[in-house]
């Protein structure tokens, strides 16, 4: 069994990270002692790039358990003639960290795309002065649904008006579950646009 790397100064002082020959040696032939090693002397480090990025605790945890991961099951990836561990882990860490920015920055677009559709749909009950548009805006939304591509109303239909969520429309329809989502996004801010946009009176098929 390989020893794990004595990271005590022989001084007494504090210790000092392994060095990176040592780590990545050791790492290369799955030594398990040699992932706490290196998470001992940079799991800090990795932390405060992944938090300086995300602003957020948990998702800083999150990435540094994706970098840790990542060293370990792809030791090769590292090569130290293109500079040390930490600097190496440092910058995957940023890029994980910015990532997952981009991520969330996208589910927060999709998530008021839906919103701005739901907005659009006419309260129940509208009052007796109010009945004319209402019918003219269902007429409008029905108009609007029609014009959609075959697979895109597919899954409208199913989604709101099967009460399916978009994982199982993608089952039924036998079509990706990032399809069926994309597919769906892209109706629903179609329909948005209509809600928002519409013809002018006499100009609706």
């Amino acid at each position: 069994m390989t020893r794990a790397f004595d990271t005590t100064d022989a001084r007494g002082g504090p210790e000092r990270p392994p060095p990176d020959d040592d780590l990545h040696r050791r790492l290369v032939y799955g030594d398990e002692a040699a992932l706490a090693d290196a998470y001992a002397a940079y799991g800090d480090l990795v932390l405060r790039v992944a938090a300086r990025v995300t602003r957020s605790p948990a998702a800083a945890e999150d990435v540094a358990q994706e970098v840790f991961a990542h060293l370990w099951s792809r030791p090769y990836a590292f090569d130290a003639r293109r500079g040390s561990l930490r600097t190496w882990l440092s910058m995957l860490a940023h890029r994980r960290a910015v990532d997952w920015v981009r991520g969330e920055e996208r589910h927060r677009k999709a998530t008021h795309a839906d919103e701005t559709v739901l907005r659009a749909v006419p309260a129940p009950g509208p009052a007796p002065d109010e009945a004319v548009l209402e019918q003219e805006r269902s007429l409008l939304l029905h108009s609007a649904l029609a014009r959609l591509p075959l697979p895109q109303r597919q899954v409208v239909h199913l989604a709101y008006f099967a009460g399916r969520t978009y994982r199982q429309a993608a089952v039924e329809l036998g079509i990706p579950e990032g399809t069926a989502k994309t597919r769906l996004r892209t109706a629903l801010r179609t329909l948005a646009e209509t809600l928002a946009d519409p013809p002018l009176r006499g100009e609706i098929p």
